[in-house]
C-alpha cells in the first residue's frame, strides 16, 4: 500500500548512489591536475549502477540547490570497459553537447533527452553513434537540436558584424537506427520534415508528435502493422487525420487531446469520429480526448443516464459511442471536457475535473510533459484540499511533490503547488504522513523559496513551513532554512504578511535548540537582521507582531550564547532598547521580551561592564516596580541587577543611583511578588541562577536566585525538580543554609 511504501527507508542502492555522488572525490574518483575528475583505474561498474549514478546526478543537480554540478562528470562514463550505460534520462540545461559526446562509445538502449535546450545539431551527430543499439529515444522539447551554428564570413572582422547564425539542419534522418521502436519528438521545431526524418524507421511501435502541426499524416500508415501508441497532443486535426488514424488498427493507446486555452482549433469532435475509433481500433485500451469540444451531443438521454449504480460496463456507458467497446478502457482522458461529469464512464481510470480521483489521475498523466495542463489540475486539487477533505492524501502529496520537483522553474506550478502543499500538510492530515514524506515536502518548499522571489510563492512556502514542528522537523535543513528566511527579511521592499510569518519562523527556529545552532545562526547575521527590523518599526512608530517577535527571537538566540549577546551590544541594541521603552511605555509583551534578552546579556561577566551606566541602571531600577505581564518584567529587571550586584562594590562605577538604594528597591520588589505566580518563561538550564547561590558578595542576588528556584519547582514540579537535581542544585542550597551572610528569609525559602 502507499502508506507502507512511503514509510520504508531508502534502499541501500539509493543511499550509496547518493553518498557517492556527493563525495565523488572520496569514493569513485580522484582529481587530475586539481580540476578534472577521473575514475580510479580499478573501478568497474555495470549498467545497473552507472544508469542510476547518471540519472540520480541529473535529479540532484535539478532539485538540490546545495549540490554542485561537475564540469567533467560525463567523462567518467566515456570508456565502456570500466563503466556501462544502458538507460539514461537527461533533462534541461544540465546536459550539453560535450556531455553526450563524452559517452558516445556506450551502447545505449534508452535515451531520454527532455527539454535539453542547450543541445545543438552536434548532438544529432552523436546520436548516430548509438544508432545500432537504441530502442527508445526522446528528444522532447530539445528546441535547438536541429540547429547548427554557421559562420558566414569566416574572417575575424566579419564575425563581429555577423555573429554565428543558427541554421536548420535539413539532411539528418534516422537512417541506420534499425532497432528504434519508441520515439518522442514532442515540441519539435518548425521546419523539420518529419516524414523524411522518420521514413527509414522500419517498425515503429510508439510515436509522440506532441505540439507539432502536420497537415498530412498519411505517412503514418507505413507502420500500421506495428504502431501501438500514437500521441498527437495539440495537433489541429482534420477529417484526413481521422481517416489515417482509423487505419492504424494495432493502436492500443491514442492521445489526440489538446490544451483548450492554447490556440484556436477548427476541429470539433463528433459522435461519428468516436464511433469510427471504436469500430476500427479494436485493441484500444487507452484514449485521451481531453480539451476537445463536442460538436454534437454524444450522451444518452438524461433519465437513463442517472439510473442505477455507477458502472464501467460499456453496455451502460453514458457516452453513446463507447457502448461499442468490447471491454472497459484502462484509461480515458476527459480533462476539461463536459463528458467527465457523466455517471457511467467505461474506463478504470478517468482524467477529468469532476472529483478528486479524476483530478489526481490528470496530475499523474500530464505532469512530465504538460505543465500547462498540470497547473490547472493542481489548482483543482487545491480547491478540494481547501474546501472538502482529501481522501487520497498520500497520493495527492506525492504527485504535487513530483510536479514541483519536475517544474522547478514554472511559475504557475510553483504558485498552485505551494498553495496545495499548505492545505495538504496541515494538522488534520498530520497522522497519515511519514517522516520521509514530510522531509520531501520541506525540501521542495525550500527549493521554491530559493528559486522564486515571487511574493505568492514565498508566502505559500513560509505558511507551509508553519505546519511543521519547529525546530525538530526542520533540523535536518537547519542552516538552509535560516539562510532563506534571513534572506527574505533582508530584502529592502517587504510584504507585511511574509515579514510577519518569516519572523515568527525565525523565532521558533532558535527556540529550544542547541547552542552551536544558535552560534551558527548568529554568524549568518541573525542578530543584525532582527535589529534592523526593530529599527524600521521604531521609525514607523509601530509596535506590532513583527516588533514583538523580533525581540522574542533575540531573547531566544542570546540564551547562554555569549557571542550573540556581544553582537547585540555591538550593533547598538541597548540604544534600541531604550528607544522602544520610551516609544511604547504600555506594551507589556514587548517589555517582557526585551528584559528577558537583557537577562541573557547580564549573565555574561565580560559584557556586564557595558550595562554599568547611570542611564541603564536607573531604567532597570524603575522597571522593578513594573506590573507588566504579571511579575515577568519586574522579575527580569531584578535578574539583570542581581548579576550586576554579584560583581561586587568595586564594579559599581557610577555615583547615581547609589548601590544601596538599588539593593533596597530589589528587596522590596521580590517581597511584592506572589510566590505561586504562574510563569511566562522557559528555562533549559538553571546554571546562570545557581551560580548566584554560593556567594556572600550580594545577599539580594542570592535571594532572587532562591526565589526563582522556589517558584519554579513549586508551580511546575514535574518539569523543574528533575532539572534542579540534575544540575547539582541540592548541595548548593544545603551549603547556602549554613552561610552566615545569607538572610534569614532566604534560608527559610532554601530549606
Amino acid at each position: 500500500s502507499l502508506k507502507m511504501a512511503s514509510d520504508s527507508p531508502e534502499s541501500l542502492m539509493t543511499l550509496c548512489t547518493d553518498y557517492c555522488l556527493r563525495n565523488l572525490e572520496g569514493t569513485l574518483c580522484y582529481l587530475l591536475d586539481n580540476e578534472t575528475l577521473r575514475l580510479h583505474p580499478d573501478i568497474f561498474l555495470p549498467s545497473e549502477i552507472c544508469d542510476k549514478l547518471v540519472n540520480e546526478y541529473v535529479e540532484l543537480v535539478k532539485t538540490d540547490s546545495i549540490f554542485e554540478p561537475h564540469e567533467s562528470f560525463f567523462t567518467l562514463f566515456s570508456d565502456p570497459r570500466s563503466t556501462r550505460l544502458a538507460r539514461i534520462h537527461l533533462r534541461e540545461h544540465i546536459v550539453q553537447d560535450q556531455d553526450l559526446e563524452a559517452i558516445r562509445k556506450q551502447d545505449l538502449i534508452e535515451l531520454y533527452l527532455t527539454n535539453c535546450e542547450k543541445l545543438t545539431a552536434k548532438s544529432l551527430q552523436t546520436l548516430v553513434s548509438f544508432s545500432h543499439t537504441l530502442i527508445s529515444l526522446s528528444l522532447f522539447g530539445c528546441s535547438n537540436i536541429f540547429y547548427e551554428e554557421e559562420n558566414p564570413g569566416g574572417c575575424e572582422d566579419d564575425c563581429l558584424v555577423n555573429p554565428t547564425r543558427q541554421v536548420l539542419v535539413k539532411d539528418f534522418t534516422f537512417e541506420g537506427f534499425s532497432r528504434l521502436r519508441i520515439l518522442n519528438l514532442g515540441r519539435l521545431i518548425e521546419g523539420v520534415n518529419v516524414e523524411t526524418l522518420l521514413r527509414p524507421l522500419a517498425s515503429l511501435a510508439a510515436l509522440d508528435l506532441s505540439g507539432i502541426q502536420l497537415n498530412d499524416v498519411a505517412f503514418l500508415t507505413q507502420w500500421k502493422d506495428s504502431l501501438v501508441s500514437l500521441v498527437l497532443y495539440n495537433m489541429d486535426l482534420s477529417e484526413e487525420h481521422i481517416q489515417v488514424i482509423a487505419q492504424l488498427r494495432k493502436l492500443r493507446h491514442l492521445d489526440i487531446s489538446r490544451d483548450h486555452l492554447s490556440s484556436y482549433y477548427k476541429f470539433k469532435l463528433t459522435r461519428r469520429v468516436l464511433n469510427l475509433f471504436v469500430e476500427n481500433l479494436v485493441n484500444l485500451t487507452s484514449l485521451d480526448i481531453s480539451g476537445h469540444t463536442m460538436l454534437e451531443n454524444c450522451t444518452i438521454p438524461s433519465m437513463e443516464e442517472k439510473m442505477g449504480q455507477t458502472s464501467i460496463e460499456p453496455a451502460k456507458s453514458s457516452i453513446a459511442p463507447f457502448r461499442g467497446l468490447k471491454r472497459p478502457l484502462q484509461f480515458l482522458g476527459l480533462f476539461e471536457t463536459s463528458l467527465c461529469r457523466l455517471t457511467h464512464i467505461p474506463a478504470y481510470k478517468v482524467s477529468g475535473d469532476k472529483n478528486e480521483e479524476q483530478v489526481l489521475n490528470a496530475i499523474e498523466a500530464y505532469t512530465e510533459h504538460r505543465p500547462e495542463i498540470t497547473s490547472r489540475a493542481i489548482n483543482l486539487l487545491f480547491d478540494i484540499a481547501r474546501i472538502e477533505r482529501c481522501s487520497q492524501l498520500l497520493r495527492a502529496l506525492q504527485l504535487v511533490i513530483t510536479a514541483l520537483k519536475c517544474h522547478k522553474d514554472d511559475k504557475n506550478i510553483q504558485v498552485t503547488g505551494s498553495a496545495a502543499l499548505f492545505y495538504l500538510t496541515n494538522s488534520e492530515y498530520r497522522m497519515e504522513q511519514s517522516v520521509k514524506l514530510r522531509r520531501q515536502v520541506i525540501q521542495v518548499v525550500l527549493n521554491g523559496m530559493e528559486s522564486y522571489q515571487e511574493v505568492t510563492v514565498q508566502r505559500n512556502c513560509c505558511l507551509t513551513l508553519c505546519n511543521f514542528s519547529i525546530p525538530e522537523e526542520l533540523e535536518f535543513q537547519y542552516r538552509r532554512v535560516n539562510e532563506l528566511l534571513l534572506n527574505i527579511l533582508n530584502q529592502s521592499r517587504q510584504d507585511e504578511s511574509i515579514q510577519r510569518i518569516a519572523v515568527h519562523l525565525c523565532n521558533a527556529l532558535v527556540c529550544q535548540v542547541d547552542n552551536d545552532h544558535k552560534e551558527a545562526v548568529g554568524k549568518m547575521g541573525f542578530v543584525m537582521t532582527m535589529l534592523k527590523l526593530i529599527q524600521k518599526k521604531l521609525a514607523d512608530k509601530t509596535c506590532d507582531q513583527v516588533m514583538e517577535f523580533s525581540w522574542s527571537a533575540l531573547w531566544n538566540i542570546t540564551d547562554e550564547t555569549p557571542d550573540n549577546c556581544e553582537m547585540f551590544l555591538n550593533y547598538s541594541g541597548m540604544k534600541l532598547f531604550l528607544e522602544c521603552l520610551k516609544e511604547f511605555p504600555e506594551k507589556q509583551e514587548l517589555h517582557r521580551n526585551m528584559l528577558g534578552l537583557l537577562g541573557n546579556v547580564a549573565e555574561v561577566k565580560e559584557l556586564r561592564p557595558q550595562l554599568m551606566t547611570s542611564q541603564f541602571i536607573s531604567v532597570f531600577s524603575n522597571l522593578l516596580e513594573s506590573k507588566a505581564d504579571g511579575i515577568e518584567v519586574s522579575y527580569n529587571a531584578c535578574g539583570v541587577l542581581s548579576h550586576i550586584m554579584f560583581d561586587g562594590l568595586e564594579a559599581w562605577g557610577i555615583c547615581e543611583p547609589q548601590r544601596e538604594e538599588v539593593v533596597k528597591r530589589m528587596w522590596a520588589a521580590i517581597q511584592s511578588w506572589d510566590i505561586n505566580s504562574r510563569r511566562n518563561i522557559n528555562y533549559r538550564s538553571f546554571e546562570p541562577i545557581l551560580r548566584l547561590l554560593p556567594q556572600g558578595i550580594s545577599p539580594v542576588s542570592q535571594h532572587w536566585a532562591t526565589w526563582a528556584l522556589y517558584n519554579l519547582v513549586s508551580v511546575y514540579p514535574d518539569k523543574y525538580c528533575p532539572l534542579l537535581i540534575k544540575e547539582g542544585g541540592i548541595p548548593l542550597l544545603k551549603d547556602m543554609i549554613k552561610m552566615a551572610s545569607a538572610r534569614q528569609e532566604t534560608k527559610e525559602m532554601a530549606r
